[in-house]
């Protein structure tokens, strides 16, 4: 179907391996093929070693390198003897682990918040200090062109190793992070994304993109680096430092056995030539102490998920000094799944992250007892009498959210035909560096001229302007437009929200507001690390106060016309129209300003810049995912889809296993790459005829390769023999990153043996009836998690299974109901 040249990812660079570890498994990738994720089972092609000057991309695709996550528990034997074990202390301890790991996570991301704020502020302010003298030297005596050149050339150079960390080391940590957060609370599983690789390379190249003078903000990156610790913390270990985090005591000398001392005739059948377990009776194992690994419990696809969405929300919380913000955000844009326990541990998690944040900021500035700094951007009080609003201002602020709306939507289409053209042409690392310092170098320049050109002086009498620049202005005066430019982009937010009446020329900000929204549109999805939310913020600042000044003017100065009123409102107008988000985006804000009174406000320009907005184009993080191919799924499913039926996007046939298996015939079903399936049926057959009786169960990819590598199968001759050696600790000691197939050796012997999955299996699968329709299939698989939903007849035979990317490939276009292609051969 499509021309497969080349793999494009979330930042357009080959992998070698996926979340799971699986090297050497080449799968179907979008746009082009070669190692990675396992996908549906389709094998590609081996992929020319030259690169295709151009690769073809089309939007109207679904990737396949993209799985599921398993979010539905597999309530087998093993399972079910575990949870009946835990009684009410246990329950107990479990929870009480919960509220642990939530307060670490907040802990931890106030901590990675203070140390990019603290870094961040020390070397841009070494930068900027180091311009400012430039071209305060040169302005008198001539030669601002090295001024210039030197001010290009360290952010280019600063860029510069903040993209060659990010294009070579970790492409995943390209851009905010927050679109790969929203996929993976969706129950995508996008590799590398929760990775402590991921995380030094995000901080790391958030604090460069900031330094190096680029339009972007360091807050939406945090909601990534919030989710990474979270993931990591939740389960005790670390697989990319290959350290498992025990506590216990000392015991020297104690044998452990390794297995149950058989009895009967499976102790000749373990000793005899050729047996299917190993040839020793009994083995013990001297151990030095007896650990117990802390967190184990947590190690699987629901509780990280969880974890997960308390991570994005401290993340928030840090930022923008939000806990209850955070949490909105977590449910509006991240979660998928939700609960009231869930809420009120993230909730603590929010808080501890601001108060770690704020605690430690605060002994850093010299004031321990203050705590004056909640968050990593705070926008400052609006609380005086005139900042009041009246009723005669609502069509006004309706009017600001359609202006909102609409540049929002002009933003997101640009940003969306450069998106393509990079997948299109800038999909080298080298060329995407080079791509970033071009732009780092731009913004320089463009900064420069505007500063150069602008005659906008005002007196520095009570400004709270960091780095003043003079240049051609008189003694006692500073240029308003460096105020803008030559400055970091949080506190050019501040400045425009509190700055007095008549700090700024109208033309000032109407040639700022210009620039910068064409550079924030460039620079967002350069191959950097990066947020959307601080450069969106200045943009609307910057046409809002516009706005303030122009209404101060037709009103001959009326005392309700404050231009810092009204670049908040502009400000939340903009951020509204560009990434969509009406409550938790009210409640930011409203944290953020420590003001309630413009609460109904702020909503309403968020709800009218959502609504214009949407009628053009989607929110930049939506748009983004698509253009991913990501199978993603909304809440919905589409709203003319009733006349679809299980049966007509269901894939068929299924791949099913027998109750009692040969082990070759599981070890080829696994290796078979044309069928590379993740999920498998099981039913009760007779191996003497071809008759398929009803569903048993399912079982998973993972779960037969655990048996598998532990060697978990016996003779024919001793299939009445109990095998069962493995503990639920044997699956999660493996995951996440399961073995492949292809480094299980299993011998000639070893492959006429059986394999009972009774108790490994899922007994108890969700099915639905063939003739059951796309909606009522899209609600049940989405507001469960599932991963596999399994079709059968009326004889309760399987007939088909469903899974994410055959609903997924199922949307509202322009013209109806249509539906995308898998990206194959």
């Amino acid at each position: 179907m499509a021309n497969v040249a080349k793999k494009v990812s979330w930042s357009g660079r080959d992998r070698d391996d996926d979340e799971d570890g699986r090297a050497g498994e080449t799968t179907p990738l979008l746009n082009g093929s070669g190692p990675g994720a396992a996908g549906s089972g389709r094998q590609e092609t081996e992929v020319p070693r030259q690169r295709p000057n151009e690769i073809p991309h089309n939007e109207k695709l679904l990737s396949l390198k993209y799985e599921s996550l398993d979010y539905d528990n597999s309530e087998n034997q093993l399972f079910l003897e575990e949870e009946r074990r835990i009684n009410h202390a246990a329950f107990r301890t479990v929870e009480i682990k919960r509220w642990v790991i939530c307060a670490m996570i907040g802990i931890l991301t106030g901590l990675v918040a203070c140390f990019i704020d603290i870094v961040v502020e020390n070397l841009a302010g070494l930068k900027y200090r180091v311009v400012k003298d430039n071209i305060d030297k040169f302005t008198t005596k001539g030669g601002l062109s090295f001024s210039l050149l030197l001010w290009a050339t360290l952010n280019a150079s600063v860029v510069m190793v903040g993209s060659l960390i990010v294009a070579f080391i970790e492409p995943v940590a390209a851009g905010s992070g927050i679109p790969q957060i929203k996929c993976y609370l969706n129950g995508v599983k996008i590799p590398h994304v929760v990775r402590l690789k991921t995380l030094v390379i995000k901080v790391c190249g958030v604090i460069l993109s900031v330094v190096g003078g680029l339009a972007v903000g360091k807050e939406g990156p945090m909601i990534h680096s919030g989710s990474v610790i979270a993931a990591g913390i939740s389960q005790g270990r670390s697989t990319s430092l290959k350290r498992d985090f025990k506590v216990g005591v000392e015991l020297p000398g104690v044998q452990v056995p390794l297995c149950a001392v058989p009895t009967g005739d499976l102790a000749s059948s373990l000793s005899s030539p050729g047996s299917c377990l190993s040839s020793s009776l009994c083995p013990t194992l001297k151990v030095p102490s007896l650990l117990f690994q802390i967190f184990e419990y947590f190690r699987r696809d629901t509780e990280k998920r969880d974890f997960v969405s308390a991570g994005a929300a401290a993340g928030v919380s840090a930022a923008f000094g939000a806990p209850v913000g955070g949490v909105l955000f977590s449910l509006e844009e991240g979660a998928s799944f939700w609960n009231q326990f869930l809420t009120w541990r993230i909730f603590f998690a929010s808080m501890i992250s601001t108060f770690t944040l704020n605690s430690v900021l605060s002994v850093y500035h010299g004031n321990a007892w203050d705590l004056s700094s909640p968050g990593l951007i705070n926008f400052g009080r609006f609380d005086n009498e005139k900042m009041g609003y009246t009723i005669q201002e609502i069509p006004i602020f309706i009017f600001m959210g359609v202006v909102g709306g609409i540049l929002g939507a002009l933003f997101n289409a640009l940003n969306y035909w450069l998106t393509m053209f990079r997948i299109r042409y800038i999909h080298r690392p080298c060329l995407q560096v080079v791509e970033a310092m071009l732009v780092a170098a731009v913004t320089a320049t463009v900064g420069f001229v505007m500063i150069y050109c602008s005659r906008d002086c005002q007196p520095i009498q009570g400004s709270s302007v960091a780095y003043p620049l003079q240049l051609f202005c008189a003694d006692g005066e500073y240029n308003s437009m460096a105020t803008a430019f030559f400055n970091t982009p949080e506190k050019s937010v501040v400045n425009l929200f509190h700055d007095p009446p008549g700090s700024y020329n109208p033309m000032t900000l109407g040639m700022f507001t210009l620039m910068y929204f064409f550079l924030a549109c460039w620079t967002y999805g350069l191959t950097v690390s990066a947020g959307v939310f601080i450069p969106s913020l200045l943009i609307g600042a910057a046409w809002g106060r516009l706005f303030g000044i122009s209404l101060s003017y037709l009103t001959k100065g009326s005392i309700w016309a404050d231009p810092g009123k009204y670049a908040l409102m502009g400000a939340a107008a903009q951020l509204g129209g560009i990434v969509r988000m009406t409550l938790s985006l009210t409640v930011i804000m409203m944290e953020a300003t420590g003001n309630v009174t413009y609460g109904f406000p702020i909503m309403l320009v968020l709800m009218t810049a959502k609504i214009v907005g949407d009628y053009f184009v989607e929110g930049l993080y939506d748009m983004h995912i698509q253009l991913q191919s990501v199978p993603f799924l909304h809440w919905e499913a589409p709203v003319t889809s009733h006349s679809l039926t299980a049966r007509e996007v269901m894939s068929t046939p299924v791949t099913c296993l027998r109750r009692i298996e040969r082990v070759g015939t599981v070890v080829d079903i696994l290796s078979d790459t044309s069928s590379n399936h993740n999920g498998f049926p099981v039913v009760e057959s007779n191996p003497d005829t071809t008759q398929v009786a009803g569903l048993r169960g399912l079982i998973l990819r993972s779960q037969l390769i655990v048996l598998l590598k532990h060697k978990v199968f016996v003779e024919r001759a001793n299939l009445s023999l109990v095998q069962r050696r493995l503990k639920l600790k044997d699956f999660r000691d493996a995951y996440p990153r399961f073995p492949p197939i292809q480094s299980i050796h299993v011998s000639q012997d070893e492959r006429e043996c059986m394999i009972d999955l009774s108790e490994f299996m899922n007994p108890s699968p969700y099915t639905v009836p063939q003739e059951a329709s796309l909606p009522r299939v899209f609600k049940l698989f989405r507001a469960l998690g599932l991963r596999h939903l399994v079709v059968v007849d009326n004889r309760n035979e399987v007939v088909g299974m469903v899974t994410r990317k055959d609903l997924a490939r199922y949307r509202l276009g322009k013209e109806g109901l249509e539906e995308l292609s898998l990206a194959q051969t």
